[in-house]
């Protein structure tokens, strides 16, 4: 085997056609991360034929003197069973990096382990993961754990939607509370767009405070993925909002009337008046909140006539995938569930256009024990998303000695 250097293109004709490509392995990802600061290799695989069997984008900056850490998003582009493969590799990447001042190489592999529904129970396996892993230790990957928070570079747990339905039955597979904060984000006039980079500040708002990114980087993000970086925004028509609130309240009210009059009529005749008591006290509870929102909703056209946008988020389309990158909204507005209406409307779109799956990033992989990231899960597993767990990131010492001298220094910035 050599490891020899690619061009964009080559690299580019390769990864694109590789049965695990994602957008992490993409010159466009490769230049987002040169402008945080990093330069990166494009390394390909060739056997003793001559043919390339696999390529990796190296990311790499100077961290001490001249020395440098590495780290392969995604992990390379082989096949990870192929014990005899990964070691001929590791070997002489090994030797390569080394001459070259390289201390460390972390790889997090687009490996999964397995699928799992809301509540954590597994759908499927993969058999191979343990046969993987061992591989990899063998070759002197460290396994950093099957962690279940966000405690690594990337999230080893993803929430991602196959996307194989008609859109009826995709809103049918929704939970039962994601359907009702959609039709709600609906009744109060949120209406989602497609916007444009231009908006990205208007979407960075929503996001700075959660987000250690700068703003900088999202322009980055869509300056090198071009139309593939799409924008979505979530916006508060404030006037359909004043006309939604209004037929709510004036249908309610109408209801209220005929309990009212049934329960005159039904008191005069002597009946049991349990039930129409009953509906009655129902009818004046959303009388009540349906007053609220027409009045909540005639103060907002009065100051927003032109409607206001309340939520957003970035994703990076990639083949046959969408990639949620980041999202917000003013919790402000949080009652208008912009968020749930924002990704479903994505979901729609993506399954008319043939796009199979909707990756909507980061939870976490505790679904029984309650913890901070419970909503997280809930909402993104509600739109009947597999929870997906990969198998981690791996740590590949090149200079033991240099490593430990870099993280005495991280240690002590801590």
């Amino acid at each position: 085997m050599k490891i020899i250097t690619l061009s964009d293109e080559e690299f580019n004709r390769f990864s694109d056609n590789y049965k695990d490509a994602n957008m992490y392995q993409t010159i466009s990802y490769a230049k987002v991360m040169k402008h945080e600061g990093y330069n990166y290799h494009l390394l390909g695989f060739v056997n003793n034929s001559n043919e390339l069997i696999g390529t990796t984008m190296v990311l790499y900056k100077k961290v001490f003197l001249n020395y440098k850490i590495a780290y392969a998003p995604f992990g390379f582009l082989i096949d990870y069973s192929n014990n005899d493969l990964v070691e001929e590799l590791t070997t002489k990447l090994k030797l390569l990096l080394a001459k070259q001042k390289f201390i460390s190489l972390k790889i997090n592999p687009n490996i999964i382990c397995s699928e799992r529904d809301k509540y954590g129970k597994i759908i499927t396996y993969n058999p191979e993961i343990n046969d993987i892993l061992e591989i990899l230790q063998k070759n002197g990957y460290i396994h950093t754990g099957f962690n279940n928070y966000f405690e690594n570079k990337n999230p080893r747990w993803n929430a991602i939607l196959k996307l194989t339905a008609s859109n009826d039955n995709l809103y049918k597979n929704l939970s039962k509370q994601t359907r009702n904060k959609i039709s709600k984000a609906i009744r109060s006039g949120i209406e989602i767009v497609e916007g444009s980079k231009d908006d990205l500040g208007i979407l960075y708002e929503f996001i700075k405070k959660k987000e250690k990114r700068s703003l900088k980087y999202y322009r980055n993000i869509c300056e090198e993925f071009q139309d593939n970086a799409k924008i979505y925004l979530a916006k508060l028509n404030t006037r359909n909002y004043v006309s939604k609130s209004k037929i709510a309240y004036e249908q309610e009210l109408e209801f209220n009337e005929i309990y009212n009059t049934e329960l005159q009529e039904q008191s005069r005749e002597g009946k049991d008046l349990t039930s129409i008591i009953n509906k009655k006290m129902e009818s004046d509870k959303r009388l009540s909140i349906y007053q609220n929102n027409l009045i909540r909703a005639t103060n907002y056209f009065g100051r927003y006539p032109d409607g206001l946008t309340i939520g957003g988020l970035l994703a990076i389309s990639y083949k046959d995938k969408m990639y949620l990158i980041i999202e917000g909204f003013n919790q402000k507005y949080r009652v208008f569930n912009p968020n749930y209406l924002l990704k479903w409307e994505i979901i729609k779109d993506l399954n008319i256009k043939e796009y199979k799956y909707f990756n909507m990033n980061g939870i976490v992989g505790e679904f029984k024990e309650k913890n901070k990231y419970s909503g997280l899960n809930e909402m993104k597993l509600g739109y009947h998303a597999r929870a997906v767990e990969y198998i981690g990131e791996f740590d590949l010492i090149i200079n033991k000695a240099a490593y430990n001298i870099y993280m005495n220094k991280q240690k002590k910035k801590k």
